[in-house]
C-alpha cells in the first residue's frame, strides 16, 4: 500500500492505493497531522508501507509531517523535488526551483494524459493556469486569489459581510444578481472565476487553435464546469505528477 499526500497551505489530501494496479483504498481531506493519522489509520486492510508526498509547506512543516508519518506507521516517506525538466515536460520558470511543486506536478500529469498542447487550471485556494506546448515546454502561467482568498478577503476587509459556509453554498444555487449580501458576494466571486477561466481558454486558442486539451482540477472545479464543458475534470491530476516524480517500484 502506497500513501499519497497532497499538502497545501490549508489542508491535506491524501489517498491511499495499491501498489499493484494503483487502484484506490480509500481517501479524503484533514485539516491537521493528527487527523490524517486518524483517518488512515481507520481504513480497513494493512497500513501504507511507503508514502510520496508533494507539499508547498516550509521544510520544517514538511519534515515534521513526514516524521510524525514514520513515527505513526513506521513508512518511508519520500518528497517530490524541482526539476528542470522531467518525463518529456521542461520546466519554464527561469528559476525553476520557485514554480510551486503542485503545478510543476499538475501540468506534468495533464501532459501525461493528453500527450498534446494542454492548459491546466487548477481551482483551490488560488487558481493557477499552467500552459504545455506540444513539445513538452512549459510557457509559464497565471495565479490570481481562489474562491476561499476572494470571500475572506471581503469579510476580513468588510465588517457587514457576516454569512456562514452553509449560506455561502445556497448562495451559489444560481448565478442571477445576488438580493443579499451573502448571494451577491458567492455569486459575484464565482463570475470572477468565470471570466479568469474563459480568458485562459481566449489565451490558448491563440496560441494553439482547437489543437489542445483543457484540464480543470482542485477543490472548486465544479464551478467552473459549464463554462468549460469541452474540460477534462480530474480531482487527482496532482497525484498523476507526483507518481511521475515519485516512483515507488
Amino acid at each position: 500500500m502506497i500513501l499519497e499526500l497532497d499538502c497545501g497551505n490549508s489542508f491535506i489530501k491524501w489517498r491511499v492505493i495499491r501498489s499493484e494496479g494503483a487502484s484506490i483504498v480509500g481517501g479524503g481531506v484533514v485539516d491537521t497531522v493528527s487527523a490524517l493519522i486518524d483517518a488512515v489509520r481507520g481504513l480497513r486492510g494493512p497500513v501504507p508501507g511507503r508514502c510520496r508526498l508533494v507539499s508547498v509547506r516550509t521544510e520544517e512543516e514538511t519534515t515534521s509531517l513526514g516524521q510524525a508519518l514514520s513515527q505513526a506507521f513506521g513508512l518511508s516517506v519520500v518528497s517530490a523535488r524541482p526539476a528542470k525538466a522531467l518525463a518529456g515536460v521542461t520546466n519554464g520558470y527561469d528559476d525553476y526551483e520557485r514554480l510551486g511543486l503542485d503545478r510543476w506536478l499538475a501540468l506534468l500529469g495533464g501532459y501525461h494524459l493528453a500527450r498534446r498542447a494542454c492548459l491546466v487550471i487548477d481551482l483551490g485556494t488560488a487558481v493557477t493556469a499552467d500552459y504545455v506546448c506540444a513539445a513538452g515546454e512549459h510557457l509559464g502561467g497565471f495565479i490570481c486569489p481562489g474562491m476561499p482568498l476572494m470571500r475572506n478577503q471581503l469579510r476580513t476587509h468588510t465588517r457587514r459581510i457576516r454569512y456562514d459556509d452553509l449560506a455561502a453554498e445556497r448562495a451559489l444555487s444560481s448565478l442571477v444578481p445576488g438580493r443579499t449580501t451573502v448571494e451577491a458576494v458567492e455569486r459575484g466571486c464565482a463570475l470572477m472565476l468565470h471570466g479568469f477561466v474563459l480568458t485562459q481558454l481566449e489565451q490558448a486558442q491563440a496560441l494553439w487553435g482547437e489543437d489542445f486539451t483543457v484540464f480543470v482540477t482542485g477543490g472548486d472545479a465544479a464551478l467552473v464546469q459549464n463554462v468549460v464543458p469541452q474540460a477534462r475534470i480530474v480531482p487527482d491530476l496532482v497525484f498523476v505528477g507526483l507518481a511521475m516524480a515519485c516512483p515507488l517500484d
